[in-house]
């Protein structure tokens, strides 16, 4: 019977831990529940308020002259609104950025994952990371102060506010997101890989060419994609370097001349909350509308990079 006793005491002196440990599980449980919770509640109100502005807008201007019109002048007395001006002026900032970002981040990516020596590497990748922490507003005027003159020193044409500016600094602005995430999915892939194939004879470029990057293929890609979508999302440095002027949609296509000023979504809608407009006029409605169009297309970007990553890690795993 002492014995039975002697055995069933530490027992009973663990219950109470037991039970304060599950109810701390619960608490955090449910904390964090509670933050997912809050996220996705603040985006479906961003959402919502997106839905319902830009409703009211296709209420006076209909959605065929939106997509169709080949100006956007939504602030002149004869106002027309054409969004793919902007979303084409938009692009092209976009295009020219990521023609800086991926060769560069790519090339970094596989320098620190395949090159590297470990203790350079401690160095060199947060040093890399540390661009991703300088201000917009500083890689604005970057390029409106230093880069626009030599390109109008090099390039015959150039504005003093143009894309091909704003797109290069932007380039360099998304280059730490394109190569730690390159270079985190070059580094992912097992070691074992590159291994098989230096016992087959290939040397350190084949290896890389041939196994590694089509084993980081998913994730590179990822990182171009959302490297495209912060791109497309950037506000101040379009803002001050890329200017303020929507150009037509002409046959010409001198819309598309990067040397020229050009206004992108984002761009446009700084402009307008600066107190131009009058609040609730269709002039100032026009926010939410290119707002709306701005989060669709970044979200079509993500939702691609989300289907490519998943079906290309399933067919390399």
């Amino acid at each position: 019977m002492s014995e039975n006793l002697a055995v069933s005491r530490p027992v009973s002196r663990w219950k109470p831990q037991r039970k304060l440990s599950q109810w701390s599980e619960r608490i955090v449980y449910c904390l964090f529940g509670a933050f997912a919770l809050l996220s996705i509640a603040t985006t479906a109100g961003i959402i919502a308020s997106l839905i319902v502005e830009a409703i009211e807008f296709f209420k006076v201007v209909p959605f065929t002259q939106f997509l169709f019109d080949r100006e956007w002048t939504p602030l002149f007395a004869n106002p027309q609104y054409g969004v793919f001006v902007l979303i084409f002026a938009t692009l092209m900032t976009a295009t020219i950025a990521l023609s800086v970002a991926i060769p560069l981040g790519i090339l970094s990516a596989i320098y620190l994952s395949e090159y590297a020596p470990p203790r350079l590497r401690r160095w060199l990748k947060p040093a890399l990371e540390i661009l991703a922490g300088i201000p917009s507003v500083v890689h604005g005027y970057f390029a409106l102060i230093f880069v626009t003159p030599i390109l109008q020193a090099l390039i015959p044409g150039v504005e003093v506010f143009n894309a091909l500016s704003a797109g290069l600094v932007m380039g360099i602005a998304i280059l730490p997101l394109v190569a730690s995430l390159s270079e985190d999915a070059i580094f992912a892939v097992p070691q074992s890989l590159r291994q098989g194939a230096y016992a087959l004879g290939t040397t350190r470029r084949e290896a890389i060419q041939n196994v590694v990057l089509p084993g980081a293929l998913s994730g590179i890609v990822g990182a171009c994609i959302l490297g495209m979508a912060r791109a497309v999302g950037e506000t101040m440095i379009v803002t001050i370097a890329a200017g303020q002027n929507p150009r037509p949609i002409n046959p010409d296509l001198s819309f598309l001349d990067p040397r020229i000023s050009v206004q992108t979504m984002t761009s446009f809608i700084v402009q307008v909350s600066q107190g131009d407009a009058p609040v609730n006029s269709i002039e100032y409605k026009t926010i939410f509308a290119v707002g709306m169009t701005l989060f669709t297309l970044t979200l079509l970007l993500n939702i691609c990079s989300f289907w490519f990553v998943n079906r290309f890690r399933e067919k390399y795993e």
